[in-house]
């Protein structure tokens, strides 16, 4: 159904793709695996039509389709869902369902809205998302918003269907329901194409693996029969301790510091119900939600980026009102969203986007001093070990694992003593990911209070020290992580696995 032969693509100083072959055929599920930075994203790109390859070609049926035009590629029945979300948020979810193709009434002069939106309704119950039609994108969270754009996808008639991270924002049981609607597709003969760094889901869901590295295939296998740590050490071309996606706890915890966060009634009805919590420093409390539980919006009250309502906020045993991010930085906490590309200015240099959060120490009145910010994006940048050019480099030309740790290293710069992780980890290879847990416990040596919001089980189980599990906006059970997968579903509210 889908040929690939001799793809490359080059950037400034970067090969992205060099002379990759691929084939999918109808009724099977692709899975392409590689770290940040092994070509992918560039591939999924150049096939969807939105980059142009220098050399190569991509045939659907035989049918050669033209490059560099993502028109063309819909011609030719090819769809895309993409990591980086491309909903638009001021719009409603039943116009970015449908978008390019509303239907239309008077002589094609009015938008007819109602059809419209039993159109959009179709498609979501096709994914299983039970909203309103006409409700404004921006109100909804990184995981819902992931649910429209496959809608969105799912709504033209597709031959070949590329999936970027597709549960990157879902939890378990979301991801479940999106497997049933890929094997769905598979049973009608459409050619999938999955992106994921979540292992256990390749070896779950999918024929075959290609293995990209360095923008270029490593091999190709079939999934059946092949092992976890098989996959990972073909994708990062040594052993990693997290072939299974977290390595188990290593200690016990370090003794509890004096409480660092402590909160009493914190509510904004509806979407957050009263929540009293307590982090200690040097503690590392995770909490485990499904889609729509509220994790995200604790995350961003606490932040102030959607001030609370209701209830107080106790950083360091002092009342602070946060009604803003400032204020929260100002009182000591640091955030980092589920949506990386939010926390970053993509045109700034990485020294810039590190010391982003603590100009003061960079700064002489209104002047940047730029020696001292690149000497302290220096230590970031080597302590992390973020992958760039230079200090210099644009941050929007990293990888989504380096991005993310350029947005970590930026709170550990400003001096963050209670930070707010908000599925950090989301889209990121193995190897990143090993790299950001150990940041997170290397900070929680030193005393940070971490929150730690998550998606999926393993990384609540494996790094915290108490699990928090919420649903319906509200916290409805605390448990040690030694809980099993089936007491942390059923306290959320999903479904118990037998």
């Amino acid at each position: 159904m889908l040929r690939v032969q001799g793809l490359s693509k080059a950037y400034p100083g970067v090969q992205a793709l060099s002379g990759v072959d691929l084939e999918v055929d109808p009724g099977e599920v692709h899975a392409l695996l590689g770290q940040n930075g092994a070509g992918k994203s560039t591939l999924m790109k150049a096939v969807a039509g939105s980059v142009a390859p220098d050399s190569g070609t991509i045939e659907v049926g035989g049918t050669q389709v033209p490059p560099g035009s993502p028109q063309e590629a819909r011609r030719c029945g090819i769809g895309i869902v993409y990591q980086e979300l491309s909903l638009v948020p001021q719009r409603s979810v039943a116009e970015n369902i449908v978008v390019g193709r509303w239907p239309m009434k008077l002589g094609g002069r009015v938008v007819d809205w109602k059809a419209l939106e039993e159109q959009a309704s179709e498609h979501l119950a096709r994914v299983g998302f039970d909203i309103d039609p006409a409700t404004e994108v921006s109100r909804l969270g990184m995981a819902e918003r992931q649910l429209v754009e496959l809608a969105k996808a799912l709504s033209v008639d597709v031959r070949v269907l590329l999936l970027d991270e597709p549960t990157s924002a879902l939890s378990d049981r979301e991801a479940q329901r999106l497997f049933r609607i890929i094997r769905e597709l598979r049973e009608s003969g459409v050619a999938i194409i999955y992106v994921s760094h979540h292992l256990s889901e390749l070896v779950e869901i999918c024929d075959r693996v290609t293995v990209l590295r360095d923008g270029r295939v490593v091999d190709t296998v079939e999934t059946e029969g092949v092992s976890e740590q098989r996959l990972a050490q073909m994708m990062v071309g040594r052993a990693t301790s997290l072939t299974t996606g977290v390595e188990e706890r290593e200690a016990a915890p370090p003794p509890a510091g004096r409480i660092a966060l402590r909160t009493r009634g914190l509510a904004r009805p509806p979407r957050l119900k009263p929540v009293d919590l307590e982090i200690a420093e040097g503690e590392i409390v995770s909490v485990f939600g499904l889609v729509g539980a509220g994790r995200s919006r604790l995350a961003k009250t606490l932040f102030g980026l959607e001030p609370a309502t209701e209830g107080t906020i106790e950083v360091l045993g002092a009342e602070r009102r946060i009604r803003s991010p400032q204020d929260a930085i100002a009182a000591g906490l640091g955030y980092v969203g589920e949506d990386r590309q939010a926390g970053l200015v993509p045109q700034l240099s990485v020294a810039a986007n590190i010391t982003l959060a603590s100009l003061g120490r960079v700064a002489r009145g209104p002047m940047l001093r730029f020696a001292d910010e690149k000497r302290i994006a220096k230590r970031h940048v080597d302590e992390l070990g973020i992958k760039t050019a230079s200090l210099d480099t644009r941050v929007e030309n990293l990888s989504g694992g380096n991005q993310q740790k350029v947005v970590l290293a930026r709170w550990s710069a400003a001096g963050a003593r209670v930070l707010l992780l908000d599925d950090p980890t989301r889209g990121i290879d193995v190897g990143a990911k090993e790299e950001v847990f150990r940041l997170v416990r290397v900070l929680a040596s030193q005393g940070v209070a971490v929150l730690y919001l998550t998606s999926e089980i393993r990384e609540a189980r494996a790094l915290g020290d108490r699990l928090l599990v919420m649903a319906g906006g509200r916290v409805c059970a605390t448990l040690p992580p030694t809980a099993s997968e089936d007491e942390i579903m059923t306290a959320a509210g999903g479904v118990v696995h037998v």
